[in-house]
């Protein structure tokens, strides 16, 4: 049987909503009577258009854009090439300091430490090569630790002559303290920064931010925070976990088109910071200083607010639930399996929507092949760090079916 063909055997295409919304709707003409559970999902899938071919469960490089999200997207592709260098020089800066203020209400911070970037790399790279290092200083960051950053932590030793501690993060962690206390432990007179992961992108894994920052400034030590895949993803508020810095993609969970980030920095640490790229901003007290990257797509800047709408319609914590639901569906259902290893922890408050399940007899390349080939599910093979098996990231529009078709399909290939 084809692919498209087994697909629509499921029912998985062209599902029908049980209410009829326009893609081009925004939050004040999407339903607001409330459904029932099941006929909520069901009208949030129906406004993603989904691939026929294959099952995906591979959300974390980039979520899709839901279509309400997309047509605005496409009405400001217009508007600003519309008006050409008009907006550009009249109202680009404008708009950019109102999103902003909008996306720091979101996220929980004041306004005048958050800038809008391209992706999480450039936020978090921005801070590690940005910041004061002197020969002989040290860091510590996590094997788990998404490479980019790792290979920036490398530039600076050349550079810099900083010298850098990796620890690993243990996939199933006993408690809290356990990884407080591999993070303290490597902590030397001359550390200065500490960069980890809200969500460990391979695994899913949430670490207890709050808690770490609050030991590593008992040290007199700043933290970097990788929060990657958080923000539209889980609730939380960035003034409550009390690190210096923190990093996210708004085209991950958020569902903005691609090339959205933002970047938080405590007031006290924006003066030591250097740009990417010179700025005309002389306050060095100023966040803006830090944002400067030339002239780059606006359109995306402007779509943050309508994904804020679209989120805001869903509500967070029900969208953190859902996710949340998805994962402990499939990860409950494989636990016990012969030959299935979990390598996301199983309490709920460690974990959300990412999980990561791997066969123990078949490298995790190979299961990503043959989940595809065999059974038109898409996901992706990580094979590093402690951690072999393929990471399963579900949307709000997936479905209990397909992830029934994912257990099977896990099933079958681990009995051989």
């Amino acid at each position: 049987m084809k692919k498209r063909d087994f697909i629509k055997s499921m029912g998985l295409v062209g599902l029908s909503p049980l209410l009829q919304v326009s893609p081009s709707l925004n939050k004040h003409s999407l339903p607001t009577a409330p459904l029932l559970e099941d006929e909520f999902w069901e009208l949030v899938r129906s406004h993603y258009e989904l691939h026929p071919d294959f099952i995906n469960l591979e959300s974390g490089y980039y979520n899709i854009t839901p279509k309400p999200t997309l047509a605005k997207y496409m009405e400001h592709i217009k508007r600003v090439n519309l008006e050409g260098s008009y907006y550009m020089r009249n109202n680009r800066f404008k708009d950019k300091d109102s999103i902003t203020e909008k996306l720091a209400n979101y996220v929980g911070c004041n306004p005048s430490g958050l800038i809008i970037t391209r992706n999480t790399t450039e936020s978090l790279d921005l801070v590690i090569g940005g910041f004061p290092w002197k020969k002989g200083d040290h860091a510590i960051h996590a094997i788990q630790d998404y490479g980019s950053m790792q290979d920036m932590f490398i530039q600076i030793q050349k550079r810099y002559g900083v010298n850098v501690t990796k620890v690993s993060v243990p996939n199933h962690p006993k408690n809290d303290d356990e990884i407080v206390s591999l993070y303290e432990s490597q902590i030397t007179s001359k550390t200065k920064l500490i960069m980890v992961c809200h969500m460990i992108n391979i695994t899913g894994q949430i670490l207890p931010i709050r808690k770490i920052c609050d030991m590593a400034h008992r040290h007199d030590v700043e933290v970097l925070v990788d929060g990657a895949h958080c923000v539209g993803h889980f609730d939380f508020s960035l003034d409550e976990l009390n690190c210096d810095y923190y990093g996210s993609s708004l085209h991950k969970w958020l569902a903005t088109p691609l090339g959205a980030g933002l970047l938080y920095v405590k007031r006290d640490h924006i003066p030591k910071i250097w740009p990417l790229l010179a700025d005309n901003e002389n306050d060095p007290t100023k966040i803006k200083r830090l944002s400067h990257v030339g002239t780059h797509p606006v359109a995306t800047d402007l779509t943050v607010l309508d994904a804020l709408d679209y989120i805001s319609w869903i509500g967070i914590k029900r969208k953190e639930n859902r996710l949340r639901f998805l994962k402990e569906y499939w990860q409950t259902a494989l636990k016990k399996t012969k030959n299935i290893v979990i390598n996301t922890p199983y309490e709920s408050h460690r974990s959300c929507g990412i999980g990561n399940v791997g066969i123990s007899n078949m490298k995790p390349a190979e299961l990503a092949k043959q989940l595809y080939s065999k059974y038109s599910i898409f996901t992706v093979a990580i094979d590093y760090a402690n951690v072999q098996g393929c990471r399963i990231t579900p949307n709000v529009f997936t479905t209990t079916s397909e992830l029934d078709h994912f257990i099977m399909a896990m099933k079958s290939l681990a009995s051989k």
